[in-house]
């Protein structure tokens, strides 16, 4: 990228009217996080001293907020650190004085609640078998429960987008269910076998703070478990496909103030419409822009021989607007989907479109490569291999797969349509549609070999920007899906995979207070119960997280990612720190509150002004 480009690369307008949907986001300030953090502190210091003084010990010996018996220790006093966490969250959380207090009880009660059931259930093991449960396992499941309460109390009382019905057609759960099955069982046993016999190289990577406090078990079981998914995925994926299939396609580039990437973009795409076997047409959606975006799409698509080009004038802002007149207008039974700051390879269409020889597949995406020599660059690399190159494969082998990355991915149009609009006012938009696609029976996939280069923010400011909309369209996503997730109708994506991503970005928004808590209850608990280390605390950061990223690298033939890894460690961290400020985003109620997202059914053609003679509408 030369210096011109690389300028405007960092001085690109990156907001939008998706940056923050109206009614369903606040701003937060870059203070309020810090904040939450001291308040943090400060109860969790308090707690700890009263615990560690013995003030406590008559009622809870544990030191911690455990009311039964129980045996043996724990690592950390995950009860004392949840309540704190909850209790800090809402003191600055968005939202009137009412609605932070009944949030704060309403979450409290809940983890007290689930605490007392279980301590129960310990209670009652030993009165029948004279022991109760160890410690460290009713630690984990209270920790796990406290993630959960977390995410679902916000997307109770969070004002969140309205659920919209998802239709369910035919499924393969059992199947599904039968491979996890069998995988699981497999991982479990070679884990198990592990954990009793003397090996060398997981003491060393137990010593080396890599396994930390969590033993072999945990990594070498969601090792295995993924990795044999990841094979059955790609084994799968090469029996269904077929190398000689190409269909007419109709490209579709929604492009926002984007002159300057929208060049390279449409001739990126010329070049892979030379390698494809079939017509594409290509229409550039210019969304309200307020640069040179149209007249430079309107230029560099009268130099294109291969893919015929048009733009189209869509003055309602809102990517979701310009994608679903794309939708209307696109002339080809496939449709794919780039944003206009995406860079396609050659052989994109080529490859992808070869997954389309099964009739079932519905959707098919790949992996977005950062452009390289920027700050966040390095990070983004293992991210994407982790993520789109190693997980998403490995979901497809379970029909578990939720979300395609919108920068790149291919729709069959009946699938599309039959699905529904692009939901504006929301974020997440890519991942409720693909969501919706798989539901109703569809095969949605992600094909590794699939590589484009996808811009990554070059600033911290645009950075936030976008991980804040990323790391809340998992609650409008599931929002927006609710009845799938209630419906009785077994799916995985419904009862196992949404429940565990919104889990997962609770977990992730408590990262950095976990790590301050640890370091806090390292100084100052000597207690016998408790077994915290410095291993377990360095693990949480460096440790398993890099194994399995080493891990994805290899599988992807990309060794040049290993030396992003300090850079990974750095990001994950940013990671962590902007899913606690996207939380905090989320306006809270005193009861629950949806709001009904403005009307995107795709447009009838008839409802469009016609193209005029030089193939431009407006």
């Amino acid at each position: 990228m030369d210096a011109a480009k690389e300028l405007a690369r960092r001085d690109a307008n990156f907001r939008s009217v998706d940056s923050r949907p109206g009614g369903l986001a606040v701003p937060v300030s870059t203070l309020r996080a810090p904040a939450l953090l001291l308040t943090f502190s400060i109860l969790s210091v308090v707690q700890l001293a009263a615990f560690e003084l013995g003030w406590l010990d008559a009622w809870l010996p544990a030191h911690d907020y455990v009311f039964g018996p129980y045996q043996g220790g724990h690592a950390i006093s995950i009860r004392t650190f949840i309540l704190s966490f909850y209790l800090a969250f809402s003191i600055f959380a968005a939202g009137s004085v009412r609605a932070r207090v009944e949030f704060a009880l309403d979450l409290i009660l809940r983890f007290l609640v689930i605490c007392a059931l279980l301590d129960l259930g310990s209670a009652a093991l030993f009165g029948l078998a004279g022991e109760p449960y160890p410690l460290g396992v009713l630690q984990v499941i209270a920790g796990l429960l406290g993630f959960g309460i977390f995410s679902f109390v916000i997307l109770e009382r969070g004002t969140m987008p309205e659920s919209v019905p998802v239709r369910i057609d035919r499924q393969f759960a059992m199947r599904s269910l039968i491979r996890l099955a069998f995988t699981g069982l497999v991982a479990a046993v070679v884990s198990v076998w592990a954990g009793f016999h003397d090996l060398e190289a997981l003491d060393g990577l137990r010593e080396a703070a890599l396994l930390g406090g969590i033993g072999p078990g945990v990594v070498l079981f969601l090792f295995l478990l993924f990795l044999q998914l990841y094979v059955i995925a790609t084994v799968e994926r090469h029996l269904l496909s077929r190398k000689d299939f190409a269909a007419p396609l109709s490209v579709i580039v929604p492009a926002h103030n984007e002159a300057y990437v929208i060049e390279e973009t449409i001739r990126q795409i010329e070049r892979a419409a030379s390698r494809y076997g079939a017509p594409v047409e290509l229409i550039v959606l210019d969304n309200a822009s307020t640069d040179d975006t149209a007249e430079i799409a309107r230029a560099v698509l009268a130099d294109c021989t291969v893919a015929q080009g048009r733009v189209v004038h869509v003055a309602r802002p809102g990517k979701a607007h310009a994608l679903n007149t794309g939708v209307a207008i696109a002339r080809h039974a496939f449709i794919v989907r780039i944003d206009a700051d995406t860079q396609i390879e050659p052989d994109s269409f080529r490859l992808a479109m070869q997954n389309f020889a099964h009739a079932h597949t519905g959707a098919v995406g790949g992996v977005p490569i950062p452009p390289g020599g920027a700050l966040f660059d390095g990070g983004r690399l293992v991210e994407v291999l982790l993520k789109h190159s190693y997980y998403s494969p490995g979901l497809t082998a379970i029909t578990g797969l939720v979300g395609i990355p919108g920068m790149f991915v291919i729709y069959r149009a009946e699938a599309l349509r039959r699905a529904g609009a692009f939901a504006a006012g929301m974020n997440g938009e890519d991942t409720d549609i693909s969501l919706r696609i798989a539901e109703l029976g569809f095969r949605t996939l992600v094909d590794e070999r699939v590589r484009y280069v996808s811009e990554v923010p070059t600033s911290f400011a645009h950075l936030r920007e976008q991980r804040l909309r990323w790391f809340r369209s998992i609650y409008h996503v599931s929002s927006r899906a609710r009845t799938l997730i209630l419906s009785p109708r077994l799916t995985i994506r419904g009862k196992l995979i949404l429940p565990y991503m919104l889990m997962n970005n609770a977990r992730r928004a408590m990262t950095v207070p976990i790590l301050i808590f640890g370091f806090f209850e390292l100084l100052m608990t000597r207690a016998t119960n408790t077994q915290l280390s410095w291993q377990a605390v360095a693990a949480v950061v460096f440790g398993s997280p890099m194994l399995v990223a080493i891990i994805a690298i290899t599988l992807a033939r990309e060794p040049r990612a290993l030396l992003s890894l300090p850079s990974y460690a750095f990001f994950r961290g940013l990671r962590a720190w902007y899913t606690l400020e996207s939380a905090l985003t989320i306006p809270i109620n005193t009861r629950p509150h949806t709001i009904r997202l403005p009307e995107t059914a795709i447009p009838a053609l008839s409802e469009l002004p016609e193209a005029s003679e030089n193939q431009e509408t407006s």
